[in-house]
């Protein structure tokens, strides 16, 4: 089992919108990614509530069942789209995949 955790921070505002309000879409898309990629066993995405000094913004939780599927799902289009996007919005991104 593959874990993949992503880490955004967002820029107060982008692309016309609040940081807030682009937290929201990210999660939307990030999320409509459940049950289409072979492999992916689970995906959430979680929007920080307590909005410390040391808060990230949003939170993406991943599992894969191998690194195959991991690989698969990074070089995807629809992964990467979504990537691309968010590249906009976001100010820094923090990542760890690990194996368990």
């Amino acid at each position: 089992m593959i874990k993949h955790i992503v880490f955004f921070n967002l820029a107060e505002e982008a692309e016309g919108r609040t940081a807030e309000q682009n937290a929201r879409e990210i999660k939307r898309q990030l999320e409509a990614l459940n049950g289409k990629f072979p492999g992916l066993v689970r995906l959430e995405v979680g929007i920080d509530f307590s909005k410390t000094d040391s808060s990230a913004d949003i939170a993406l939780y991943s599992e894969f069942a191998d690194r195959a599927a991991l690989d698969f799902y990074l070089r995807h289009p629809l992964h990467l789209d979504i990537a691309e996007y968010v590249a906009k919005l976001r100010t820094a991104r923090y990542l760890v995949d690990y194996e368990v």
